[in-house]
């Protein structure tokens, strides 16, 4: 019972994420809906890695939001400031499904060329929960 209790979660979840409509979530139940999508667990490990990496366009993540984005940072080409990206550092961050997918979507065709998959976000999204005050 306890287990088909947190496929359902989970499903339900993932479908808030495709979601245009804002719904207000904790970045774990993000998370938790992004790992559910990808079918396999998140490693914070490749979300470092994909993070701070060049994907053959000219920025990586890091560069507007710093390689351990816990500290405000600042567009790479407009200069505008971003508040830091790190929910333990801001806790607004991740908190609403369609602007964290609005944001992906630009910042993954910025840096990589086309949209991140679920994985991808998934892997992000658990480094960047690791970091802690």
């Amino acid at each position: 019972m306890k287990k088909l209790y947190l496929i359902a979660t989970a499903a339900a979840l993932a479908l808030s994420v495709m979601s245009p409509v804002a719904h207000a979530v904790t970045p774990a139940e993000q998370l938790a809906a992004y790992t559910a999508q990808a079918g396999v667990p998140a490693k914070a490990e490749r979300g470092q890695q994909l993070f701070t990496t060049k994907h053959g366009k000219e920025w990586s993540c890091s560069s507007c939001h710093t390689a351990v984005p816990t500290v405000e940072g600042k567009h790479a080409s407009t200069g505008k400031v971003i508040g830091a990206l790190a929910p333990a550092f801001n806790p607004e961050r991740f908190t609403e499904t369609a602007k964290t997918e609005k944001w992906f979507r630009r910042n993954c065709n910025d840096v990589m060329g086309r949209e991140c998959t679920a994985g991808e976000k998934s892997d992000v999204l658990a480094w960047l929960l690791t970091l802690k005050r």
